[in-house]
């Protein structure tokens, strides 16, 4: 009898604990996930306000008004993404986002200022922007463990 109840009482231990294990695991791999279509959601979101400034600095003969409405409007989804990502990602992916950002920032209000793609201005904040998106690129990768 006595081993009946020791046996059982191992057997539940064991699948308590097992249990334990999976659900810690699956929690993780959702985890990932999660950050990994937040994380595709932004880049998505910056290349596509990152092409519009692009395309309205080439349209010089478009209204002022018309170039700074449009780029603004691009840009305004990687600020809630943005947001998104400060509370959902690790500080090594949070601070290259954060200078991502501002400098896609830079690069909107070089184009809304009515500067043209070969100004210095605008050469120097692609560059500026091109350097710090690899390496939010970069960190992204190795908080999925892709870089493994």
């Amino acid at each position: 009898m006595t081993s009946t109840v020791v046996g059982g009482g191992i057997a539940m231990a064991s699948a308590g604990t097992l249990e334990l294990w999976r659900w810690r695991r699956d929690r993780g791999v959702q985890h990932v996930e999660t950050r990994r279509v937040l994380y595709g959601s932004y880049l998505a979101a910056l290349a596509k306000s990152r092409h519009t400034c692009s395309l309205m600095a080439r349209e010089t003969a478009l209204p002022d008004d018309d170039r700074r409405r449009a780029v603004w409007d691009a840009f305004e989804p990687c600020a809630s993404l943005r947001y998104e990502l400060a509370i959902s990602a690790p500080h090594f992916v949070v601070e290259p986002a954060e200078a991502t950002f501002r400098r896609l920032r830079d690069i909107r209000d070089t184009v809304a200022q009515g500067l043209p793609p070969d100004s210095d201005a605008y050469a120097r904040g692609r560059t500026q922007y091109d350097k710090v998106h690899l390496a939010l690129r970069k960190a992204m990768r190795r908080d999925l463990g892709a870089d493994t």
